[in-house]
């Protein structure tokens, strides 16, 4: 759901074991401290020196290509994607780009990327680039705030996101999934994207943003569509500023513009009806920043802001997270299988508290958000000059970390462009479950990292990290699991799309349909049932 801060004592994960370049386990402290030296995974010297001031005469990383003027507008148009993983795998974890003459400097090793965003993060900022592409959208709200202004509005929402508050929304996940499921026939195929959508709005209308929002959903949905067109890669005019009056950007003004008078009368009505006298007793998100914004610590325009981003953050990111978790379970039917066994055990459908028993399902989605992650790229900018991998980082440039990148590359993950959930699983006390390699949870519910295996603990951040990671992790990870274990105790999925193509817009999104074949159960497999894979 975004980049933004969580709990300070829910942020930091326990120290963990990692591996060098050369596959070697070292021991690491909390802060990522190690007794051997890191380095790239091209052996040039050091990766990312905490602390370490930038040489003068340091070298600048490769910059290999590019067209006059337009620089690599070109490769990132044609195929985004494929650009950041052809980069990276070509040139090694630090090296540049260029978009219209605004250097760049992608960051693949896992590192250097935690040297970002955890142990030197105030060196960074979002900075210019995404302010410019995102403010007309996000405007002044938690995802584009810097300093005080950031930390203020972190104190206002983050009640809505604490963990016995999320464990509430449970209720309206598990149902909504319910009805999802009532409404498919048996032998049906299903388009999961739109399905998802649909699902995720529901779930977040009634969890965070009230079901006032509902009756709106023509209004965000025609708002999604252009905020997709407008960041559309594949789109050489998605490049150009938003004032470049493109027929996409005169869509995107006018539509964005529709859901931001749609929020102000929605809170309007919050204040006619008396919101809570404190934000922490709100019912949900939408209520919780009425009250902030009564209480004078903001004013209106940071609270429609903030709507808007927990609205946009909120649904679409779930979405393509279900999506891409329902699609990979599809083409693999035993380890779906396995899934569903799993959550047969329960009694009833899934609540949170059931999801720690639940390993092989946290692993189905887990690895869905490695192989596809929704927010394929984060953005920094140094406020100084840095040392990354032993080159020099000028202050203000685009500092591009990928996700998608990292999550495929073979140096960090074998088969990497499998989807093998069998990878966040490990030998149990008990052995290998179900004839699989895997017997129990690698890493706590709370706590996503590194699969099985020596690899940095950064290979893995599909919710970005450090003080700023994603304060609706939380929340996503639970709806998903709890989604995917709903539908699996009423439903078989088959794979219909064989072949799914993905592209880069303000998120990794489908190129088309995604759809499955649903099978319906006469009743919710029984634990004891014997399986298909057993």
């Amino acid at each position: 759901m975004g980049e933004q801060p969580t709990r300070v004592d829910d942020a930091e994960p326990p120290p963990r074991r990692t591996a060098d370049d050369a596959g070697r386990s070292t021991d690491r402290g909390a802060d990522g401290s190690s007794p051997a030296t890191d380095r790239g995974a091209d052996g040039s010297g050091p990766l990312a020196e905490r602390g370490a001031a930038a040489e003068p005469d340091a070298p600048r990383p490769p910059a290999p290509g590019g067209l006059p003027l337009l620089g690599n507008v070109h490769e990132l148009a044609s195929d985004a994607l494929g650009f950041y993983g052809r980069r990276a795998a070509a040139h090694g974890g630090v090296v540049r780009y260029d978009v219209f003459g605004t250097e760049s400097y992608l960051v693949t090793d896992p590192a250097a990327v935690r040297r970002v965003l955890v142990d030197d993060h105030d060196r960074y900022e979002k900075g210019e680039m995404p302010r410019s592409r995102l403010g007309g959208l996000l405007g002044d709200g938690l995802f584009l705030a810097e300093d005080d202004d950031w930390r203020e509005q972190r104190t206002t929402v983050r009640s809505a996101f604490f963990r016995e508050r999320v464990a509430e929304y449970g209720d309206a996940m598990v149902d909504h999934a319910r009805r999802a499921a009532a409404q498919w026939d048996d032998g049906e195929v299903v388009d999961v994207h739109a399905a998802a959508t649909d699902y995720a709005f529901a779930v977040l209308a009634e969890s965070l943003l009230g079901s006032d929002v509902e009756r709106e959903r023509e209004t965000v949905r025609a708002a999604a569509e252009s905020v997709t067109e407008r960041f559309d890669t594949g789109r050489m005019t998605s490049f150009l500023p938003e004032w470049v009056p493109t027929p996409a950007n005169r869509r995107y003004r006018r539509r964005i513009g529709a859901l931001r008078s749609t929020i102000r009368t929605l809170v309007a009505e919050r204040r006619a009806a008396g919101p809570p006298a404190d934000p922490g007793a709100a019912d949900d998100l939408l209520g919780t920043l009425v009250a902030a914004a009564e209480l004078g610590a903001m004013d209106d325009d940071r609270l429609v802001d903030n709507a808007v981003t927990f609205l946009f953050a909120g649904h679409e990111t779930s979405a393509l997270g279900l999506t891409y978790a329902l699609y990979c379970l599809a083409d693999r039917p035993e380890f779906q299988e396995r899934v569903r066994r799993e959550v047969a055990a329960l009694d009833g459908d899934p609540r949170p508290a059931d999801l720690g028993a639940c390993p092989a399902l946290t692993a189905a989605v887990d690895e869905a958000l490695r192989l596809y992650p929704p927010v394929h790229t984060f953005f920094r900018e140094p406020t100084e000059a840095v040392r990354l991998g032993g080159y020099r980082v000028p202050a203000g440039v685009v500092v591009t970390l990928s996700p998608w990148a990292v999550h495929r590359d073979g140096r960090w993950w074998d088969d990497p462009t499998a989807y093998r959930p069998e990878r966040w699983l490990r030998d149990g006390a008990a052995g290998p479950a179900d004839g699989d390699e895997a017997g129990g949870p690698v890493h706590g519910d709370e706590a996503p990292g590194p699969a099985v295996g020596e690899r940095p603990e950064y290979a893995y951040f599909p919710f970005g990290g450090g003080p700023r990671h994603c304060i609706g992790m939380r929340f996503a990870r639970q709806e998903l699991r709890l989604a995917t274990a709903t539908l699996l105790r009423r439903l078989r999925l088959e794979p219909v799309t064989t072949d799914l193509s993905v592209r880069a817009s303000v998120n990794t999104r489908p190129d088309g349909p995604v759809r499955v074949r649903v099978r319906t159960l006469e009743e919710p497999l029984d634990a004891n049932e014997p399986s298909d894979t057993s």
